[in-house]
């Protein structure tokens, strides 16, 4: 499928299903460490001898270890698990995605499912991704996998939210040149259309003149400084049910911090600045896909944050959607700018549930490293999020909204200042400018993925390097939970 500009995309492995594994495929076997050596779980793949030729060579069954071997004109690649006792579905995901990035020149493979069929599905096709973007020699030839001993419906939910995970992935990994605010529209629009037979989405686009005539100040303010116009793109799924959910996420397409200009020194990975609109995106399309009974809206505000004569300054006031205003102290604290804009729009529908995701601050790596998304929301809401986050596999933290920093939100000239300008509490003090545009009837929840959204190391488990599609499956797990009371 090739959306505009969008002609780049990764591969992952082809999955399909079947009672017996082929005769001329591979096999991807489990093993695990015990108290007492190596162990071979319990799998239909197994041959007999496996485990003693596997214990002649050392194995030991740890997790992200990688074996080959030949018995009988049959392939067998095994995969550690980690300890016996600790194996649940996380550690199966990371096996057989470590697994599938160790396929190699392997064309055909068989997976059985005796660690159950999501963890398995979701480790293999999160884990095989690869994006090699317009290089010019490029093998798109990826293995195909076949699952042995499927439960159907499980499969086909796994596949589902794996593709949503890797076409935000293919998003955030799309170089800014192509993916600028109005290429990244069409997207969406096109995406609606040629997904029309699948999944039941409508698009509408905002931008240019009605931006401003509508009142999305902050959107503006942002997107002035780039010859490519900011946007606000609203994409909804109705599935009916009595619950309503809003989406916001944070669609930089490129940040040079504006007038207040970022370091040059790794810059060329502000295209993942819109990681949060990616996110919310491949959400309402696993959504949709699932046919979750619940109505779901997600506001993409979508600009790019460039210095120039037109640019905002630092100190110029804005006047957001809803009226209310803002200093702008820092123009590099530019997402707080454009989330305010879309929350108040998107609160003004009154939905049940709002679920923000933005790649926000420097400050939630200091506090939480780089694979640890900082939440913070209504107090009950953002413990069940970030308790969800962590069953998925995508850890996150709930982080407080704190007092003392009411006074520092304020500001001589307008409602609130969008920076404090003190190195502490950073993620804190921006989930509390957020606060401010969301009703106190509403249960909300902020993502700060600043760092879990891009891996900007080597592959692990079965995350790839750079984009990493977090916190797609948190999103999906929360709206599934509300969709079935279970929220």
């Amino acid at each position: 499928m090739k959306l505009n500009n969008f002609s780049a995309r990764g591969t992952t492995v082809a999955l399909r299903t079947a009672d017996t594994a082929p005769t001329t495929a591979a096999r991807i076997v489990p093993i695990a460490k015990g108290d007492d050596g190596l162990e071979l779980p319990v799998t239909s793949l197994a041959p007999e001898g496996l485990l003693d030729a596997l214990s002649s060579l050392g194995a030991k069954g740890g997790a992200g270890e990688t074996l080959r071997l030949l018995i009988d004109g049959t392939v067998y690649l095994t995969t550690g698990l980690g300890n016996a006792d600790d194996i649940d579905d996380e550690a199966v995901r990371r096996a057989y995605g470590v697994a599938a990035r160790a396929l190699g020149d392997i064309k055909e493979a068989a997976a059985s499912c005796e660690f159950g069929t999501q963890a398995v599905v979701e480790g293999l096709l999160l884990g095989s991704y690869k994006y090699a973007g317009f290089k010019s020699e490029n093998d798109n030839s990826p293995a195909i996998v076949t699952v042995v001993g499927a439960d159907q419906d499980e499969f086909d939910r796994a596949v589902a939210v794996a593709d949503s995970v890797n076409f935000s992935r293919d998003l955030v990994n799309t170089p800014a040149a192509f993916l600028y605010p109005e290429a990244y529209a069409g997207i969406v629009k096109d995406l609606a259309e040629e997904w029309k037979d699948e999944v039941d989405l409508t698009v509408e686009v905002i931008s240019g003149d009605q931006l401003a005539q509508q009142g999305f100040g902050g959107i503006v303010a942002v997107g002035k400084g780039s010859k490519n116009g900011p946007q606000l793109v609203h994409v909804s799924y109705d599935g009916g049910g009595d619950k309503h959910i809003a989406l916001v996420g944070k669609g930089i397409t490129f940040d040079t911090g504006g007038i207040s200009l970022k370091p040059s020194a790794n810059m060329e990975d502000m295209i993942s600045d819109m990681g949060g609109s990616a996110a919310q995106l491949g959400a309402i399309v696993a959504a949709a896909k699932l046919k979750l009974p619940v109505r779901v809206d997600a506001w993409l505000p979508m600009a790019e944050n460039m210095p120039s004569g037109n640019a905002t300054r630092p100190g110029d006031v804005i006047t957001h959607y809803g009226g209310k205003t803002s200093e702008v102290l820092n123009t590099d604290a530019e997402g707080r700018l454009v989330l305010a804009d879309a929350i108040a729009r998107a609160c003004e529908d009154n939905p049940n549930y709002l679920i923000e995701a933005a790649t926000l601050t420097g400050a939630q790596l200091v506090a939480l490293g780089a694979r640890t998304t900082a939440v913070i929301g209504s107090d009950e809401f953002r413990d069940t999020v970030a308790e969800i986050g962590r069953g998925v596999g995508e850890p996150a933290w709930a982080m407080p909204l704190l007092e003392e920093q009411e006074e520092e939100l304020k500001s001589p000239v307008a409602d609130m200042r969008n920076v404090h300008n003190k190195r502490t509490g950073g993620t804190s003090f921006a989930g509390l400018y957020l606060s401010k545009f969301v009703p106190e009837d509403v249960e909300w929840v902020h993502l700060d993925i600043a760092g879990p959204a891009w891996n900007g190391g080597s592959p692990y488990g079965y995350v790839p390097a750079r984009a990493t599609g977090a916190p797609v499956r948190t999103i999906v797990e929360t709206i599934s939970r509300i969709a079935a009371d279970q929220v």
